[in-house]
C-alpha cells in the first residue's frame, strides 16, 4: 500500500511538472523587447503582496453576503437583459478590457452585473442540437419551451422551415410578453440588432424560419408556403407586438418596399406592396400619440409625456458596433435604454422589458474579439442605467446570454497584460494571442503554402482585428457551454444553480404573478436536511484535499 502511494505520488509529481510547469512566465521567443514591455497596460496594487489585502476583501464580501436577503414580494416590473453570444470566456475578458480602458490592470475590475446578488448557469441545449442558436434559445428563455434549432416561438414538432406545421397554431409558443400584456402591463423592445433578429422576434412571432424576416425570403425558401407571415408582419400586425409600447433597433429594411427609400439612401426589401412602418403608424389611433424616429436626435427629443407608442429603427440594418458608430446619429445601447425606462414607468400596471447587447454575438463570428468585447462593456453600461431608474423592492432584472462561443482565454500571460494585444510565445517559434477561437473566417491565420502565419507585427490593436483561429469557416460558431444568469429583484434567488433556460420566464412569472406561473404556491414546510451520505462524502473530499495539497 505505501509502495502504491509512493508511486502515485512519483508519478504525479512528474505529470505535473509536464502540465502545470513552474516557470510560468511566457518565454517570449522572436517577440522583441519592446513588444514585451508594451505587453502590460495597468499597475497591479502592491497592497496585493500582503496576506491582509486577501483577508479584509474577502471578509468584505462575507459581509455583503450577510446583508443579502432574498425578496419576496411581487415584481411590478420585469426586465429581461440579453448579452448575445456572452459567454463566460467573454464575460471575464470583457471585464478586463474594461479596467484597461480606465488604465487599470483590469482583472479585478468589476461589471455591474457582477454585483448582482445572484447568480447561476443556464443549459443552453435545444431540442435537436447540442449547440443552440438565437433562435432556439430565444424560445426557451422568452417562451419557457425547447424547440428546435433555427425556429422561433413554436414547439419541436415544427422542424425548420416546415411552414406546415408553423400554420398549426396548436404548436404555438406565448411569450413571457404577451403574458405580461394580458396581465396589463406594458411590454417593449430595445435591440442593437434588428428588431427581426432572431433573439427580440421570440417575444412576438411564431416562425419555423428565423430567416423569414420579409415575404420575399419565405418565397425563396418555401415558394410553396401559404397562409403564414414573416416575421415583420407579424411584429406589426399580431399580438403581442402590435401592442408593443415600445420598438426601438435597427432593420428598417424589412419593413418597406424595394422601391422604397428609407430617408438615408437605403432600400427595402419588402416585395408584398405592404409599408409596415406606415401601417404601423395607422394601426395607432390619433390618441395614442406614436412616434416613429430614426436618429439619435429625433430619440431624444421625444416627449415621454406626449407618447404612447414609440418607434425606433436607427440602421437598415442591424445598429453600426460601438466603436464603429456615427456618435452623433446613432443611438447608444444606454441611451434606447433610458427611453424606453422612461416611456416603461407611466404603466399604472408596471412593464416588462426585453433589452440585447445583440452585436456581442456577431463581433465574434467575425473573430473580432474587441468589437465583441467592447459591446459587452456598452451593455453593461445600459445595465447600470436600468439600476440607477428602478427600484430592486419592485423591479426583478435579469442578465443573462442565449448560449456562448469558441472563444478562450488561455496561456499564462502577466498580470495586467494587455487583453487585445498581448502575443505569448509558442515551442515552435511563433506567437499566440491571449484570445482566440477554435474556428472562423480569419484567413490570416495560415500562409499560402497552408503554414501557420505569425501574428506578431499583425495590427492587433485595431478594432476590426480578426483573432486567430484553429480551423476556419464562413462564420464562427456558437459554443455549447452553460452561460451565468445574473438577478435581483424579487424573487432573484429563485435563479441560483444550474437549471434549464426555460426556467427563467417561469422565475419571472412567478415572481410578476403573470403567465403560467402566476399561481405557483410557496410551501416552506419541508426542510432540507444532509443526505446520509454526507459523512462519507466529507472523508472522501478531505483524503482528496491531502493526495493534492501533497502533488502540489
Amino acid at each position: 500500500m505505501r509502495l502504491s502511494v509512493l508511486l502515485l505520488l512519483f508519478w504525479g509529481s512528474r505529470a505535473l511538472s509536464r502540465y502545470h510547469p513552474r516557470e510560468i512566465t511566457p518565454s517570449y521567443g522572436p517577440l522583441s523587447n519592446e513588444q514585451v514591455t508594451n505587453d502590460t497596460k495597468g499597475q497591479t496594487n502592491p497592497e496585493e503582496h500582503t496576506v491582509k489585502f486577501w483577508y479584509d476583501k474577502s471578509s468584505a464580501t462575507l459581509k455583503g453576503r450577510f446583508k443579502t436577503q432574498p425578496r419576496e414580494g411581487v415584481a411590478k416590473n420585469l426586465i429581461l437583459f440579453l448579452g448575445d453570444g456572452m459567454s463566460p470566456t467573454t464575460v471575464t475578458a470583457a471585464r478586463i478590457y474594461f479596467g484597461q480602458l480606465a488604465n487599470k490592470s483590469g482583472e479585478e475590475q468589476e461589471l455591474i452585473f457582477d454585483t448582482f446578488p445572484y447568480t447561476g448557469l443556464s443549459k443552453t441545449y435545444c431540442v435537436n442540437s447540442q449547440v443552440a442558436d438565437s433562435a432556439c434559445s430565444g424560445t426557451a428563455y422568452l417562451t419557457g419551451v425547447k424547440n428546435n434549432l433555427h425556429t422561433i416561438g413554436v414547439t419541436a414538432d415544427v422542424g425548420y422551415q416546415d411552414w406546415r406545421g408553423m400554420a398549426n397554431s396548436d404548436y404555438h409558443t406565448s411569450s413571457i410578453a404577451q403574458w405580461a400584456q394580458e396581465a396589463g402591463k406594458g411590454v417593449g423592445i430595445v435591440t442593437t440588432c434588428k428588431v427581426t433578429d432572431a433573439s427580440p422576434t421570440a417575444t412576438y412571432a411564431n416562425t419555423a424560419s428565423r430567416y423569414w424576416q420579409t415575404d420575399q425570403d419565405i418565397l425563396k425558401e418555401a415558394p410553396d408556403a401559404q397562409g403564414i407571415q414573416d416575421i415583420t408582419r407579424q411584429l406589426v400586425e399580431n399580438a403581442p407586438g402590435k401592442n408593443f409600447k415600445v420598438i426601438l433597433g435597427g432593420g428598417r429594411e424589412t419593413f418597406l418596399l424595394m422601391d422604397q427609400d428609407d430617408g438615408y439612401g437605403n432600400k427595402g426589401l419588402r416585395g408584398d406592396g405592404k409599408d409596415l412602418i406606415q401601417a404601423w403608424k395607422d394601426s395607432k389611433d390619433s390618441k395614442d400619440n406614436a412616434t416613429y424616429v430614426t436618429n439619435r436626435d429625433q430619440l431624444l427629443a421625444v416627449n415621454v409625456d406626449k407618447t404612447d407608442h414609440l418607434l425606433g429603427l436607427f440602421h437598415h440594418n442591424h445598429m453600426d458596433y460601438h466603436l464603429e458608430a456615427n456618435a452623433s446619429h446613432q443611438p447608444t445601447l444606454w441611451e434606447m435604454t433610458t427611453m424606453a425606462i422612461k416611456m416603461m414607468q407611466k404603466e399604472e400596471n408596471g412593464y416588462f422589458l426585453f433589452i440585447e447587447g445583440g452585436r456581442i454575438d456577431h463581433g465574434h463570428h467575425d473573430n473580432k474579439a474587441h468589437l465583441a468585447l467592447d459591446e459587452v462593456v456598452e451593455f453593461h453600461r445600459a445595465i447600470e442605467v436600468a439600476l440607477h431608474l428602478t427600484s430592486e423592492d419592485d423591479t426583478l432584472i435579469v442578465v443573462t446570454a442565449d448560449h456562448a462561443h469558441t472563444m478562450t482565454l488561455s496561456g499564462y500571460p502577466s498580470r495586467g497584460s494587455d487583453i487585445i494585444t498581448t502575443l505569448q510565445a509558442t515551442d515552435d517559434n511563433m506567437t499566440y494571442s491571449t484570445l482566440s477561437y477554435a474556428n472562423g473566417p480569419n484567413r490570416n491565420g495560415f500562409e499560402k503554402n497552408g503554414s501557420r502565419h505569425n501574428i506578431v507585427n499583425d495590427d492587433r490593436g485595431a478594432a476590426d482585428y480578426r483573432f486567430p483561429t484553429t480551423y476556419y469557416l464562413e462564420s464562427e460558431t456558437h459554443g455549447g457551454e452553460d452561460v451565468a444568469v445574473y438577478a435581483r429583484g424579487p424573487w432573484a434567488h429563485l435563479l441560483v444553480g444550474v437549471f434549464e433556460q426555460t426556467v427563467i420566464p417561469h422565475v419571472m412569472s412567478f415572481a410578476a404573478k403573470i403567465g403560467p406561473a402566476a399561481n405557483i404556491t410557496v410551501d416552506k414546510s419541508n426542510s432540507t436536511s444532509a443526505s446520509p451520505g454526507v459523512g462519507n462524502n466529507m472523508l472522501g473530499l478531505t483524503l482528496t484535499v491531502i493526495i493534492l495539497t501533497i502533488l502540489y
